[in-house]
């Protein structure tokens, strides 16, 4: 284990200088990231922590919310309710289309597409709209181990242009997916948008769902152990946008995205994976966040289907394995294949 913190430098050596890609501009305040900003952050189930680069960067969750409050719905209405309300298919759409809502169930395609991430938020519990943004807030405080809050300037720049957002809200009130309180679902829906994380923060948020819901820093339960099953699959089938086949067949991490340039990904039973880089493709995607999982789940058998190999996974190295120790830190990258 000493020496994998020189497999991740090596990892943010190599991608650190790779510029495709574009800052997020559909909201106005994501523009004003820093495109240099890098960081890689894993957290094991056991609370050890290796980590480079801007872990400590704040930025906003984005869409890697939605994971998170899914298990919140899933606790306050079970899944076979939100199974009425919101199916668990991918899509090969992007994540804000309108078309498919409209389409033969009128249910949202899963969760993870904005359409049920609104559905989602409509269905969370609460006398009234402060309880439940504190109950949202206190839910994160058990996945990240401290107070967070809301950035209020992106939550006001997303709540005044997301007239997308609100087309499809008003489609899922024609049909009776949520209630006729649209602008308070909404708000809701861009408050946890809007929450301020750092990539050390997501990490330990993966690594508490790869710990069936304990937080591995704060032992605290975060979520029902029940429901992990349920988010992670979703997260596998349907957590990178239109680019969520071609991640399953190459990656093979359960994982979740979002436009400010996170990316987590979750090793059941072993760790947590968190890369930020505000630098996204045409899908959404962080170009070095792809990268940088590539090359784990190839160099470690870290795909659901690998056959693992022993002591060839990070997390598992021997200091005696002086051979599969030196291989990740040898391998060199076709630069050819990148975005």
């Amino acid at each position: 284990m000493s020496d994998f913190p020189e497999f991740i430098k090596f990892l943010y050596e190599e991608y650190r200088h790779l510029n495709s890609g574009s800052l997020a501009s559909y909201i106005p305040e994501l523009t004003k990231a820093d495109p240099n900003w890098f960081a890689i952050s894993i957290v094991t189930k056991e609370g050890e922590i290796f980590e480079i680069g801007d872990h400590l960067q704040n930025f906003t969750i984005q869409s890697i919310s939605k994971v998170f409050v899914y298990g919140m719905a899933l606790e306050d209405c079970d899944r076979e309710t939100l199974l009425e309300k919101i199916g668990v298919e991918p899509t090969g759409d992007p994540f804000n289309s309108v078309i498919r809502l409209d389409e033969n169930s009128k249910r949202p395609d899963n969760p993870m597409v904005n359409a049920g991430a609104i559905a989602t938020a409509g269905l969370i519990k609460g006398s009234n709209a402060t309880e439940k943004l504190n109950r949202m807030l206190d839910m994160f405080r058990r996945y990240i181990g401290h107070d967070v809050f809301i950035d209020a300037p992106v939550f006001m720049s997303e709540r005044a242009t997301g007239h997308r957002n609100r087309a499809l809200a008003n489609l899922l009130l024609n049909f009776d997916i949520i209630e006729n309180n649209i602008e308070e679902i909404l708000d809701f829906y861009f408050q946890q948008c809007a929450l301020v994380v750092n990539c050390h923060d997501l990490a330990v948020m993966a690594a508490t769902l790869a710990n069936r819901g304990i937080n591995p820093i704060a032992k605290k339960q975060a979520v029902k152990p029940c429901y992990v099953r349920d988010i992670l699959s979703v997260m596998y089938t349907c957590g990178m946008y239109n680019y969520a086949g071609e991640w399953a067949y190459r990656v093979g991490i359960p994982a979740k995205s979002g436009v400010s340039g996170g990316i987590i990904g979750v090793i059941p039973d072993r760790a947590g994976i968190a890369v930020f880089s505000p630098l996204i493709d045409s899908r959404g995607n962080s170009v070095r966040g792809i990268k940088v999982f590539e090359a784990l789940s190839d160099q470690f058998n870290l795909h659901l289907f690998d056959s693992p190999l022993p002591k060839c996974s990070f997390l598992d190295i021997s200091k005696n394995s002086e051979e599969l120790i030196s291989k990740p830190l040898k391998v060199t990258f076709d630069k050819s294949k990148s975005l």
